[in-house]
């Protein structure tokens, strides 16, 4: 018999065939149709401005017609994210598990990079799905024949993994210092220099020579975290 809690709820939308119709008469739209509105929807306003009253109307048909397709909200952002992490990259002919994790990193950043409300869904219990799941697999591959063992190759993974997603908002706010980062200033305009005052050196120093593009803080991070990495594989 087959133990059906290895299937939570979402997962054969998530691997099963995408493109087969709902039973009952003819469908006017698809499933993937479905999931390209919702996550054009959540790229322009935010996933809090996504309902699937709203996404119906979108599309131009009634709410309930949606739910031919898709139990519920929650299997639909599971979709959406999967979407949205889209293809893992090609990093099989990179030279050396260095390169490949560096570019395995950045393939990763640029997801959220491109659709911020994502981060907010990794964060969650869910399903994985196809091309998360092939993100893994890339990033396991990168660390074969590095001496690392099964353990140590999933923690590095997720070890890179757990820095890109907490970069990750920095990163995609481009156009600032990132999610409400404090600043010298404005700890002086509420006198507060005396109580954060490494806080406040610091933040004044990097004011004064900040670098152009936000994900130079990023590549630091990247290259602190491989070189501790380098370092372990170096001890096998």
């Amino acid at each position: 018999m087959t133990d059906r809690r290895v299937q939570p709820s979402g997962a054969q939308l998530l691997w099963g065939d995408k493109n087969r119709p709902p039973r009952g008469p003819k469908p006017t739209m698809s499933l993937p149709r479905i999931v390209e509105a919702a996550v054009r929807l959540a790229d322009a306003e935010g996933l809090e401005a996504l309902s699937m009253q709203r996404l119906a109307g979108e599309l131009g048909v009634g709410t309930m017609s949606l739910y031919r397709y898709v139990p519920s909200k929650d299997e639909l952002t599971s979709l959406m994210l999967d979407t949205a992490i889209g293809a893992p990259p090609d990093i099989g002919k990179r030279s050396g598990w260095r390169s490949a994790m560096e570019s395995w990193a950045r393939a990763n950043v640029r997801v959220f990079e491109r659709h911020p409300w994502a981060l907010a869904l990794v964060t969650r219990p869910r399903v994985m799905g196809p091309n998360e799941v092939g993100f893994l697999e890339a990033g396991l591959a990168a660390l074969r024949g590095t001496g690392l063992g099964p353990a140590d190759m999933l923690n590095t993974v997720l070890l890179v993994n757990g820095f890109v997603r907490g970069s990750a908002p920095f990163v995609a706010d481009r156009g600032s210092d990132g999610p409400q980062m404090i600043s010298a200033t404005m700890l002086a305009e509420f006198g507060q220099q005396e109580a954060f005052p490494t806080v406040c050196e610091v933040m004044a120093a990097v004011a004064q020579r900040r670098p152009r593009k936000a994900e130079v803080p990023f590549e630091y991070g990247l290259r602190r975290v491989l070189d501790g990495i380098a370092a372990r594989i170096e001890q096998l």
